[in-house]
């Protein structure tokens, strides 16, 4: 059985002109740096000369949830050895730069990043899109919105909030409306936002992502009402039913002032980036990586079956390609 580590619910971002670098911070494991592992063996040298596929493999499990099924086709597809290396995101480039690393299958931004290793030294190259969007923002549960319908205008009003601060409040909250974070040492930009829109709202830590979680499983079933930051893909959406509260959109520079932010977090369209050596070797793997798109909902179905039911990689990642075989044929070279 896994051991249930925190899992992305906290990004860094950079307050700044441009829109932030991101990065989902916490996971169910640490990773090693450099350390390789062995995650499938195929035929090296099969036609099509495929070899070894090296994947950087980031401690977050919807990023666990692409691998595996990349993992699973290069190899029983393809006929590739595969290496899964287990990196912090932002090492994985400078991987990429070395030649210890061949792909990396989520990117969350980093425009300083590709900006060197991708325009300046060409050493990487854009792979294209995932097809995940990356939203980060404050939900509710359906029901609240549903009976509620005026708290999804808050994009052009998010005073609107205010209405509901009294339905919100909870023991914790001081007697303002509740806004349920994580834990503290989660880099989020909410109580900036209270302030930039003038809210009658105090953050609350549940303490851990788990915590979070259970609190707003919590509410849903009890159906009671609920504010929380909240992050997708996640897998936890396969469990509860939440709609994002639209605040008026993040522009470049909205973010300027770390203690008033009137604006939303930016959607992050999320891609994949390889190294050019990979790029050029003719392997029918890079055609793979480069044709792969799937949704958050794929996504979130093959991080539940790895992260709630206790599968392994290997069947999480069979489990949903039996299930979808018209998906992933049109990714095949």
């Amino acid at each position: 059985m896994r051991t249930a580590f925190a899992v992305v619910l906290g990004f860094a971002l950079a307050a700044s002109a441009c829109s932030p670098s991101v990065t989902p911070d916490g996971s169910r494991r640490s990773p090693s740096p450099g350390i390789p592992t062995r995650a499938a063996t195929g035929v090296a040298g099969s036609p099509g000369g495929c070899g070894t596929v090296t994947l950087a493999l980031h401690p977050w499990v919807g990023y666990e949830a692409d691998a595996a099924v990349i993992g699973y086709l290069l190899q029983h597809e393809l006929g590739c050895s595969v290496v899964k290396r287990q990196l912090d995101d932002e090492s994985s480039w400078q991987f990429l730069a070395s030649g210890g690393v061949d792909v990396i299958l989520e990117n969350w931004d980093h425009e300083d990043l590709a900006a060197k290793l991708i325009t300046q030294d060409k050493v990487a190259q854009d792979a294209g899109p995932t097809g995940n969007e990356g939203v980060i923002g404050w939900y509710v549960p359906r029901f609240f919105a549903d009976a509620n319908p005026d708290i999804l205008t808050a994009g052009t009003n998010p005073s609107i909030l205010n209405k509901y601060a009294d339905q919100l409040k909870t023991a914790a909250s001081g007697g303002k409306g509740q806004l349920l974070d994580g834990e503290p040492g989660f880099v989020t930009q909410d109580k900036a936002m209270i302030a930039g829109f003038g809210l009658n709202y105090q953050v609350v830590y549940a303490g851990s992502e788990e915590a979070a979680h259970e609190a707003i499983r919590t509410a849903v079933d009890q159906r009671h009402p609920i504010l929380t930051y909240y992050i997708e893909p996640n897998w936890f959406s396969t469990k509860v039913d939440l709609v994002h509260v639209p605040l008026p959109p993040f522009t470049p520079g909205c973010n300027k002032d770390p203690a008033r932010i009137a604006c939303d977090y930016p959607i992050y369209h999320l891609n994949k980036v390889v190294s050019t050596k990979f790029a050029e070797s003719g392997s029918p793997a890079y055609e793979l990586v480069k044709k792969f798109t799937w949704t958050n909902a794929d996504q979130d179905a093959v991080a539940a079956s790895i992260e709630d039911k206790h599968m392994s990689d290997d069947d999480a990642a069979k489990a949903w390609l039996d299930a979808n075989p018209d998906k992933w044929r049109a990714w095949l070279p």
